[in-house]
C-alpha cells in the first residue's frame, strides 16, 4: 500500500507530465518524441520507489499503449522501452494485463502484423516474454491473446522474432500448464513450418518449443511432429541434433502418455547414440540410462525375477564394453516387433543419410535385444540381405556389424537353419543380390564362438562346397563373399576345421577356377595357406597329398559331361598345378581322367585346355608328373591313348589348334631323357607318320613343333631306327628347308643333322648311297641361299653328313665348286672333309 508521501510524489510527477502527455496527441512527430523522452526520463529512469512506479504505470499505461500505434517508429520504440521498464520495475505488473495484452494482440496477433519494423517486433516479443516471466499464472485469462500472438510471430520473417517467439512459447507452457494444454496444439503448425528454417539457431529454438508444447499438451499430436524431429536428426548443425536428443529424452522421461509412444520415441533417442559428435553421444547415453532406470523402477514388480536372477553377460561384454541396463534392454525387447517393420522400410530409403542412420539404429537395437533377436531372425535377415548390397560403404559396414551381433547372440542351430537354404538358393530370399546370403553368413560366423560352431562345421562345409554354392556365380562380389565365409570359419574354428578341410579346399579351388582377376586368385591361394596353417601342415603340397584322391574322384564323377564351358577343366588344372610333386603320386587316377577328356570325340576346346595343362606339367616333369620317377611306366598309355589319337588330321581351326597343343605335349614327352627308348620304338612307326603329316600343317607353330619332335625322336632313338624309317623322314625334312618360316627351316636342318647321326658309322652306306647322293645334292643347293644363317646351318649339316660318306660328299662338293657356286662355303666344307 503506497504511503501518503508516495502518493503525493506520484501525483506530482503526473502533474509535471500533464503537458507532455498532451503533446502525445500533436501532429508533429518531434513533439511527440520529445514528450515520450521526457516521460521516460522522469519515470523509469528515476530512482523512484516501486509503489510510486506502480501508480505512475497505472496512470500512464493507456497513453503509452496508444503510442504503440504511433506513425513514427522512434516514438513506438520509446513507448516500448518505457512500458518494458515499468513491467520490469513494478511490484504488480499483472495489473497492467487487461490493457497490455489486448494491445499486444492487436499489434502482433492479427491476420496481418501491424508493426512493420522488425526491430520493434523483436522488442515487443521481448516485452511479452518479460510479461510471461513476471506475471506467470496471472496470464491464464489472456491465453487466447497469447496464442494469437505466438501463432503469428513464430512464422515472422525476422529470424530473431522467431527465436524469441519460441522462447516465449516455452515460458507460457511452463507458466500456465493447466490452461496451456487446451490450446497448445494450435501452435504446432507454425512451429513445424519454422523447424526447417535456414538458420540453425531458429531450428534449435523451434525444436525446443515443440518439445515444450507436446510436453504440456494433451499428447495427441506426437505423431504429427515425429517425422519432423526425425528429419532434424540428419541436420548439419550439431546444436539442432542435440536439441532433438534433449527433447526426445525429456518426452521419454516425462510425457504423461509416454508408454503409448515408446516404440516411436525410442528409435529417435537411440539414433543419437551413433552421432558423430561425442557430446551428443554422451548426452544420449545419459538420457537413455535415465529412461531405462526410471522404467525399471516403475515396473519393478514385473521385472522382479529378471532382476533377482540375471543371466551372465554375453561373451561380447567380457572383453570390454558396457552392457545396457536391464530397463533399457527390456524396453527394446518389448518394442522390437513394432520397431523392425520401420527399420526394414527405412533401410531402403532413397536418401543415403536415412539408410546410414537406420543401419546404425539396427545395430544398437540388436545390442539391446541380445538373444531375444532370435524370434525376429527371419525379418532381421531380410533387412540385412537388403542392406549388405547397399551402394554406400557405411550402410554395408553397419549391416555387417549387425550380422556379427546375430552370431554373438543367436544359436548356430537357429541361424544356420534359416541362412543355409538361402545360401544354397539365393532366389529363395528377398534380396536381388546372389551374394547377399553369403555376405551375411560370413559376418554371422565371425560373431560366433569356436565352441558353439564346432558341432555344425560339417554342415557349413558341405553347404559351401555344394556346386550350387561354390560354382553358383562368376561375379567377383560373389566369389569375394565365398572367400569371406571360408576365412571366417578358419579364423573362428582354427584346428577344428580339419573335419571340413576337403570341402573348404574344394571351395578355394572353385574360386580360383572362376576368378577373372589375379588379385582374387591370390586371395584364394592365401586362404589355402591359412587352411594349411590351421591344420599344422607345412604347405599346400601336404594339403593336396591329404585330399588328392578325393579331389580326383570328385572330378571323375562328372568328367563325361565336361564341355569347353565346364569349370571342372579349370579345377583340374588348379589341382594339378598347385599340388606340385604330389601329382606324380597319383598317376593311376590322373591319367585315366586325362585319357577320357582327350578322346577325339570330345569338345575340341576342352581337349585344347587339357593339352595346355598337360604341356605345363610335362615341361617341369621332374617336379610334377615324374616326381616319383614312375612316369615312364605310363609312357605307352601317354603316347598311344593321349597324344597320337589327337595328332590325326581333322578339318577345322579348333582341330588344328588341338593338334598343335598335342604336338607341344609330344615334344615335352620326347625331350625328357628318362623315358625308355623301347617304349618309344614300339610306337615309332605311327609316331613318325603323324609327325611327317604334321610337317604340312598350315600353322607355322605346328610345323616348328613337328620338326623339333622329329629332332627329339631321332636323338632319343640314336642308331636304333631302321633304314626304312629313316628314309621316310629325310625327304619330308628336306621339304621344310624351303619353308616360309626361317625358324622352321633352321629346325629342319638341325633335324637333318641328327638324321645323319642316326645312320651310325657301321651302317652299310652302299645300301643307302642313292639316298645320301640325293640328300647331298639338295643340301649343296642351299649353300648359295641368300640367308647367311641358312648357309651356316647347311654347312653344319653337311659336316655331319661327311661323317657318314666323306668320299661321296667330297666328290659332289668339288663339282659344285667348279661351277663357282658358293665357293666360300664349298672351300670351308672341303677343308673340313680333308681334316677328317
Amino acid at each position: 500500500m503506497a504511503t501518503a508521501s508516495d502518493e503525493r510524489t506520484a501525483s506530482d510527477v503526473l502533474k509535471s507530465l500533464a503537458r507532455h502527455l498532451n503533446c502525445l496527441n500533436e501532429d508533429n512527430k518531434s513533439s511527440r518524441r520529445r514528450a515520450l523522452e521526457v516521460v521516460k526520463r522522469e519515470t523509469v529512469e528515476q530512482r523512484l520507489s516501486s509503489g510510486v512506479l506502480q501508480e505512475l504505470f497505472a496512470g500512464l499505461l493507456k497513453a503509452l499503449l496508444k503510442c504503440l500505434s504511433d506513425p513514427a517508429e522512434s516514438c513506438r520504440d520509446t513507448a516500448i522501452q518505457i512500458i518494458t521498464g515499468f513491467i520490469r520495475a513494478v511490484p504488480k505488473p499483472e495489473d497492467s494485463l487487461p490493457y497490455l495484452m489486448p494491445a499486444l494482440a492487436q499489434r502482433l496477433g492479427g491476420k496481418e502484423i501491424l508493426e512493420p519494423a522488425e526491430e520493434l517486433r523483436l522488442a515487443l516479443m521481448e516485452m511479452l516474454s518479460l510479461v510471461v516471466e513476471v506475471c506467470g499464472r496471472h496470464l491464464a485469462p489472456y491465453l487466447d491473446d497469447m496464442i494469437k500472438v505466438l501463432q503469428r510471430t513464430i512464422t515472422d520473417p525476422f529470424p530473431e522474432v522467431k527465436k524469441e517467439s519460441c522462447k516465449c512459447t516455452i515460458s507460457v507452457a511452463q507458466s500456465i500448464p493447466d490452461h496451456f494444454h487446451l490450446q497448445a496444439e494450435s501452435l504446432l503448425k507454425p512451429l513445424l513450418q519454422t523447424i526447417s528454417h535456414q538458420h540453425s539457431q531458429v531450428r534449435v529454438s523451434a525444436t525446443q518449443a515443440i518439445g515444450a508444447v507436446i510436453r504440456h499438451s494433451t499428447g495427441k499430436n506426437v505423431d504429427d511432429v515425429l517425422s519432423h524431429l526425425a528429419q532434424r536428426l540428419f541436420d548439419d548443425s550439431p546444436r539442432v541434433r542435440k536439441a532433438v536428443t534433449i527433447v526426445v529424452g525429456d518426452w521419454l522421461l516425462r510425457l504423461p502418455d509416454r508408454y503409448s509412444y515408446f516404440h516411436k520415441l525410442i528409435p529417435l533417442l537411440l539414433s543419437s547414440l551413433s552421432d558423430e559428435i561425442p557430446e551428443i553421444r554422451s548426452l544420449a547415453e545419459d538420457l537413455w540410462k535415465q529412461v531405462g532406470s526410471q522404467w525399471e523402477k516403475e515396473n519393478e514388480d514385473d521385472l522382479k525375477d529378471k532382476m533377482d536372477f540375471q543371466l551372465p553377460a554375453p561373451a561380447l561384454y567380457t572383453s570390454g564394453g558396457e552392457r545396457p541396463g536391464l530397463g533399457c534392454r527390456e524396453l527394446v525387447v518389448r518394442n522390437l516387433s513394432k520397431l523392425l517393420p520401420a527399420v526394414g522400410r527405412d533401410i531402403g530409403d532413397w536418401l543415403v543419410q536415412t539408410r546410414v542412420k537406420t543401419a546404425q539404429l539396427l545395430r544398437v537395437l540388436l545390442l539391446h535385444a541380445e538373444d531375444h533377436s532370435t524370434q525376429h531372425l527371419q525379418s532381421l535377415l531380410a533387412v540385412l540381405y537388403h542392406a549388405c548390397a547397399d551402394t554406400d560403404t557405411d550402410v554395408r559396414a553397419q549391416c555387417l556389424e549387425s550380422a556379427k551381433l546375430l552370431g554373438v547372440f543367436v544359436s548356430p542351430e537357429v541361424y544356420l537353419k534359416l541362412l543355409l537354404p538361402h545360401v544354397e538358393n539365393s532366389s529363395s530370399c528377398s534380396s536381388a543380390s546372389p551374394w547377399a546370403p553369403l555376405t551375411i553368413l560370413g559376418a554371422v560366423l565371425r560373431g560366433s564362438s569356436r565352441e558353439v560352431l564346432q558341432p555344425y562345421l560339417i554342415k557349413i562345409g558341405d553347404t559351401l562346397a555344394n556346386p550350387e554354392v561354390c560354382q553358383g556365380s562368376q561375379q567377383a562380389l560373389y566369389l569375394d563373399q565365398l572367400l569371406v565365409c571360408v576365412d571366417a570359419v578358419l579364423d573362428v574354428c582354427q584346428v577344428d576345421c580339419n573335419v571340413i578341410s576337403l570341402p573348404l579346399l574344394k571351395v578355394l579351388v572353385s574360386v580360383q577356377s572362376l576368378a577373372s582377376q589375379q588379385e582374387q586368385r591370390n586371395k584364394a591361394e592365401e586362404s589355402v595357406r591359412c587352411l594349411c596353417e590351421a591344420q599344422g601342415l607345412s604347405g599346400a603340397c601336404e594339403l593336396y597329398r591329404q585330399h588328392m584322391a578325393d579331389l580326383l574322384r570328385w572330378l571323375s564323377d562328372s568328367h563325361h559331361t565336361w564341355t569347353s564351358y565346364s569349370i571342372q577343366k579349370t579345377q583340374l588344372e588348379i589341382i594339378a598345378m598347385q599340388s606340385g610333386p604330389v601329382v606324380g603320386e597319383f598317376l593311376p587316377a590322373l591319367l585315366p581322367l586325362l585319357k577320357n577328356c582327350l578322346e577325339p570325340s570330345r569338345d575340341p576346346e576342352l581337349r585344347l585346355h587339357i593339352f595346355t595343362m598337360l604341356s605345363k606339367l610335362l615341361l617341369d616333369a621332374r617336379n610334377t608328373l615324374d616326381s616319383q620317377g614312375r612316369f615312364a611306366e605310363y609312357m605307352e598309355m601317354v603316347l598311344q591313348d593321349l597324344l597320337l589319337p589327337n595328332l590325326v588330321w581333322r578339318s577345322g581351326r579348333s582341330a588344328a589348334a588341338v593338334r598343335t597343343a598335342a604336338l607341344s605335349c609330344l615334344l615335352a614327352v620326347l625331350h625328357g631323357a628318362a623315358f625308355p627308348v623301347e617304349q618309344v620304338l614300339s610306337v615309332e612307326e605311327t609316331l613318325s607318320t603323324q609327325l611327317i603329316s604334321a610337317l604340312e600343317e598350315d600353322s607355322k607353330l605346328a610345323r616348328l613343333l613337328a620338326c623339333r619332335s622329329l629332332h627329339s625322336l631321332l636323338k632319343l632313338t640314336t642308331q636304333r631306327l631302321n633304314a626304312d624309317s629313316l628314309n621316310k623322314i629325310y625327304p619330308e625334312l628336306l621339304k621344310r628347308v624351303d619353308d616360309s618360316s626361317e625358324d622352321v627351316r633352321v629346325e629342319a636342318l638341325k633335324s637333318l643333322s641328327t638324321w645323319f647321326s642316326s645312320l651310325g658309322k657301321n651302317d652299310d652306306t652302299q645300301s643307302c648311297r642313292s639316298h645320301l647322293e640325293f640328300l647331298f645334292q639338295q643340301l649343296l643347293l642351299y649353300m648359295d641361299d641368300p640367308d647367311t644363317k641358312i648357309q651356316d646351318s647347311v654347312l653344319e649339316v653337311l659336316k655331319a653328313g661327311s661323317e657318314v660318306d666323306r668320299g661321296l660328299l667330297q666328290q659332289q662338293t668339288e663339282a659344285v665348286r667348279e661351277k663357282q657356286r658358293s665357293p666360300e662355303y664349298c672351300d670351308k666344307l672341303l677343308q673340313h672333309i680333308h681334316s677328317l
